[in-house]
């Protein structure tokens, strides 16, 4: 539906579907069917791979886990990948033979510290190494990027230029964990506004850095495809958005009706005051200016 919808592009391809909706775990040749089949149907334009991201509350019935009390926090995402390398190195396999003389963008899932990061990329440039080994072309270009979802990354940007080729901020799990608060929780949900102070400066800080790092920075989750968020997002800096297919519709149209500098002006302004929120005023000012929301 990239065509349908517009979309420059997918910035973001959940990997772990194949895997959960399976009742054992995909084989090579399938997630390498799969991953062409995607590649083919987006044609020349991007697609970013996320690799695996289960544990927490992404379970496979057909691996064995042990109980966690906090499992947002605990085994899940590139940590399983790091430390079971064979089901990386097995996905990157079939990433790297599907993206054969294509772009190919692969992103790794909740990094928080650079070395991680690192690992991976050996993982992939070993991967590759092999395969021209056996006389495989490689992908045209690859590109290896870093998913913030932990606070602790964001911090470590600098640590990261030179290394990754991009970024891309995960608000759902960053904004859980910057807030310590579960959106899906009714009883805490209200806690958690990407649209206050604190998380806008927060979101600021990261593409600063980001900029300072030489590295192309994009925003990935639920935000970027609601109208109001993706306003503030502009207004910060931000100009690569990833969303539900649903929301670039309505996020282009704000986008054609929004002055963009001005946005930048009045979320500046509203940084500064000592209010927590400013979602209310964000929204009255868009309906004052005549902002499609």
């Amino acid at each position: 539906h990239l065509g349908d919808v517009g979309a420059q592009g997918i910035g973001l391809f959940r990997t772990e579907f194949q895997f959960m909706v399976s009742e054992r775990m995909p084989r090579t040749g399938e997630q390498i069917q799969l991953y062409a089949d995607v590649l083919a149907a987006a044609g020349e334009k991007p697609v970013t791979f996320r690799t695996l991201d289960v544990g927490g509350d992404k379970v496979l019935a057909y691996v064995p886990t042990e109980r966690e009390e906090n499992p947002a926090l605990g085994w899940r995402a590139l940590r399983i990948g790091l430390d079971r390398p064979a089901l990386l190195r097995t996905q990157v396999r079939a990433l790297i033979e599907a993206g054969e003389g294509k772009h190919l963008r692969i992103m790794f899932p909740l990094v928080t510290v650079a070395q991680e990061f690192i690992a991976a990329r050996e993982l992939v440039e070993k991967e590759l190494a092999v395969a021209k080994g056996r006389g495989r072309q490689g992908p045209a270009k690859l590109e290896m990027g870093v998913m913030i979802e932990a606070p602790a990354i964001a911090f470590a940007i600098s640590m990261l230029a030179g290394k990754a080729d991009f970024l891309s901020i995960g608000t759902n799990d960053l904004m859980q964990y910057f807030f310590a608060a579960d959106r899906a929780n009714a009883r805490v949900s209200d806690r958690y506004d990407i649209l206050s102070a604190p998380a806008l400066k927060f979101l600021r800080y990261i593409r600063e850095e980001a900029a300072r790092a030489g590295l192309p920075l994009s925003v990935c989750g639920e935000a970027a495809g609601k109208p109001l968020e993706a306003m503030a997002l502009i207004a910060l800096g931000y100009d690569r958005l990833s969303m539900p297919a649903a929301g670039l519709g309505p996020v282009k149209r704000m986008l054609r009706s929004l002055d963009a500098q001005a946005a930048h002006g009045v979320i500046e302004s509203l940084l500064t005051s000592e209010q927590s929120s400013i979602r209310a005023d964000l929204a009255a000012w868009a309906k004052s200016e005549g902002v499609a929301l």
